[in-house]
């Protein structure tokens, strides 16, 4: 299948998903009859699914794998997106997908407009797979949730202000927000662990010169996480507090990745 019918596809299906769940919190708002979340989420599925061909077609060419910057930023946006429908089989996490969906759109639409390729990445050992496979995993886990930490913050200041109405009533408890957001967290923290871990192991030096800052960043984002969770265990952190160390140490991990991709492949390139 063409690249751009897929791609186009993709992008249309990710607004769709995401103008329904939005009508949905509307009429929640007003109080009207609530509806399932599956019919709202099944063109985000299908669009996950044409998202995964396109990532194929632009992804994986004769030299191997080619992750550029935006394949990286499509790939990334990708697990975010796979990674909330799961949640939001137990969770009610879908709402998050308003502001989500029609990002990972973007992306897809960029990774169509700004197709580089970029260097292939030749003969990785099974251990560096691992490595890679979940620190992407890591990274999109906690960004998930500094979108829930900002949503959470969004609907702290709301109800503390008394102003309870609008989409805030529409949303779960508070309560709930928060035991959502150290879910995500904790399971996150457990990954970027392993990804620093498997890195330590397979990387011949985690600081040479070409990944030093990456390292560094990541330890730095990972000692605030570690910090944040022994807080919310032994002082009850929460709230206000909770929501800027999570924030803090996501931007650290994006910057860590994402930062240096973009000086490297679009600024200095």
């Amino acid at each position: 299948m063409n690249t751009v019918v897929v791609g186009v596809s993709t992008t249309f299906l990710y607004s769709l998903s995401a103008i329904l769940l939005a009508l949905r919190l509307w009429q929640r708002q007003r109080q009207r009859q609530h509806s399932s979340k599956l019919p709202l989420l099944l063109p985000a599925l299908l669009a996950l699914a044409l998202h995964a061909l396109h990532l194929y077609q632009n992804m994986i060419g004769a030299a191997g794998l080619q992750l550029s910057f935006f394949s990286a930023l499509s790939l990334f946006s990708w697990i975010i997106v796979a990674l909330m429908l799961m949640l939001s089989i137990r969770q009610p996490v879908e709402n998050l997908g308003i502001g989500l969906l029609p990002l990972t759109a973007v992306a897809v639409l960029a990774s169509l407009a700004f197709d580089d390729h970029g260097a292939a990445l030749k003969q990785l050992s099974e251990g560096l797979q691992i490595h890679i496979l979940v620190s992407v995993l890591a990274y999109s886990m906690l960004s998930l949730a500094a979108l829930q930490a900002l949503l959470f913050s969004l609907q702290n200041r709301n109800l503390h202000n008394h102003h309870p109405g609008g989409f805030i009533r529409a949303l779960p408890p508070l309560y709930l927000m928060e035991v959502i957001l150290f879910q995500m967290i904790n399971i996150g923290f457990i990954l970027l662990s392993f990804s620093l871990l498997s890195g330590f192991l397979y990387l011949e030096d985690m600081f040479a010169q070409h990944i030093v800052h990456k390292t560094i960043l990541s330890l730095f984002a990972w000692g605030m996480f570690a910090t944040l969770l022994i807080g919310r265990r032994l002082s009850g952190w929460r709230g206000k507090l909770a929501v800027r160390w999570t924030l803090s140490a996501a931007a650290l991990l994006m910057l860590a990745y994402f930062g240096s991709k973009l000086v490297q492949e679009l600024i200095l390139a």
